[in-house]
């Protein structure tokens, strides 16, 4: 079959990755993808979020079945699009892709339906805002209610904070449009840990636990990012904890979107923190995590086409999903200056080392390949997997192969994973 992508990250390169192991798997192609991509698929210069010249190019080229990979175009309604066209296409459509595409949907959802999740109030105005934060108890999250490629997210110790945080959001409009409302929550502490899982509007099937290391510095310091670098699985998600959230989270937000009329296809990302309380959810996105796909999908054992084709045609129920009983671990390694301002065009090298290693892996998230060089064109810019047989051997190999790749005004965080030796 003829597969097309939709992306340009170090997600859409290991989705690719796995597509090119399918046997069901021809011809690939990733629109607009980036120089790693390019070494398995045909990269397409169209945007993710143009719709229209996707779909004719899937009829033009006979596409058998298109992944969505970045949240923008499915929060933009791009799976109704190819589904009017009578193409078929992995991902939500625009009613239940809303469980990302906007914080206070999500969290009035989980109200409604009881799952667990943080005491919190949505806002339409800043002085709303800053009305209620004279009485809250600090410290507390404030949220872009959009998509804000993961940055939208602030935690404000103290009341100076907050309210600075409300203007950066509402007023400032740091994070665009994403900004014209906001939820305010109560601060949770805890493990955090990220759960993919599977969905074909009614059966769920999860995928291996991972935690995701969000802040740009060593320590957790510094500002949010895209993501520097995870783990999978995560060694605080036991068994008691899946046994739980099954009954009370996973399940439960399938069977809430059905109930209100947005049935969900796709992959859900639960963002989990485990409280003293009991896990409780931080998040749903609406798409696989980046970097999370790239430790949890090398790991996966089963044909990724094929499981993606279950969801969409509603029989996965019929799909036994298995995992390695291994361990992976990313590290990021970031143009300096990243999340805030960079510079692209460095040449990259030693990408060659990575050549038939079974176990390591470099996912291209910010790259692009000028006059025959691969070059830098990203904050992130790549995502160096390795797997082990633990997560103690696997970090050790990820930050060995790290040293495989130079590229001027590289940086990385040293403690990817550090949080292993304290389980």
């Amino acid at each position: 079959m003829n597969i097309l992508i939709v992306g340009s990250g170090g997600r859409e390169h290991v989705i690719a990755a796995c597509a090119a192991k399918s046997p069901k798997a021809d011809k690939i192609y990733c629109a607009p993808g980036n120089a790693g991509i390019a070494q398995i698929a045909e990269c397409v210069p169209i945007q993710a979020m143009e719709f229209e010249k996707l779909a004719a190019f899937a009829k033009e080229h006979a596409i058998d079945f298109t992944i969505i990979g970045m949240d923008d175009p499915l929060a933009g309604g791009i799976v109704d699009v190819f589904e009017a066209e009578g193409l078929k296409v992995f991902g939500p459509r625009k009613n239940a892709a809303i469980l990302e595409g906007s914080k206070a949907f999500s969290k009035d959802l989980m109200k409604k339906y009881h799952i667990p999740t943080a005491a919190y109030e949505t806002f339409d105005s800043p002085k709303d805002a800053l009305d209620y934060l004279e009485t809250a108890k600090m410290p507390v999250v404030l949220k872009a209610d959009g998509l804000a490629l993961g940055k939208g997210v602030l935690i404000c110790n103290t009341p100076a904070e907050a309210k600075e945080g409300v203007k950066t959001i509402m007023e400032d409009k740091k994070f665009g449009s994403a900004g014209n409302r906001m939820v305010i929550e109560e601060f949770m502490t805890g493990r955090e840990v990220s759960v993919l899982s599977f969905v074909d509007g009614k059966t769920i099937k999860i995928m291996s636990s991972a935690q995701d290391h969000k802040r740009a510095k060593d320590g957790d310091e510094g500002l949010n990012t895209g993501g520097m670098g995870t783990f999978s699985p995560s060694p605080f998600y036991t068994d008691e904890t899946d046994e739980f959230c099954k009954k009370y989270i996973y399940q439960a937000t399938v069977d809430a979107m059905a109930a209100e009329g947005r049935p969900y296809k796709g992959v859900i990302f639960f963002g989990l923190m485990l409280t003293q309380d009991g896990p409780k959810v931080l998040e749903y996105n609406a798409r696989f995590g980046d970097p999370e796909a790239q430790v949890v999908l090398p790991r996966m054992k089963n044909d990724m086409i094929e499981v993606m084709e279950a969801c969409v045609e509603g029989r996965l129920d019929e799909i036994d999903l298995q995992f390695e009983d291994n361990a992976a671990v990313c590290v990021v390694l970031a143009s300096g200056g990243y999340p805030l301002s960079y510079e692209k065009g460095y040449p990259i090298q030693g990408l060659e080392n990575f050549e038939g290693k079974d176990d390591y892996f470099c996912f291209h998230a910010g790259t692009a390949c000028r006059d025959g060089k691969i070059v830098t064109n990203g904050g992130r810019v790549l995502g160096v997997t390795a797997k082990g047989a633990d997560l103690k051997q696997a970090r050790r190999k990820a930050y060995e192969a790290a040293k495989w790749v130079q590229f001027e005004n590289q940086y990385m965080r040293t403690d990817i994973g550090k949080a292993i030796d304290e389980a």
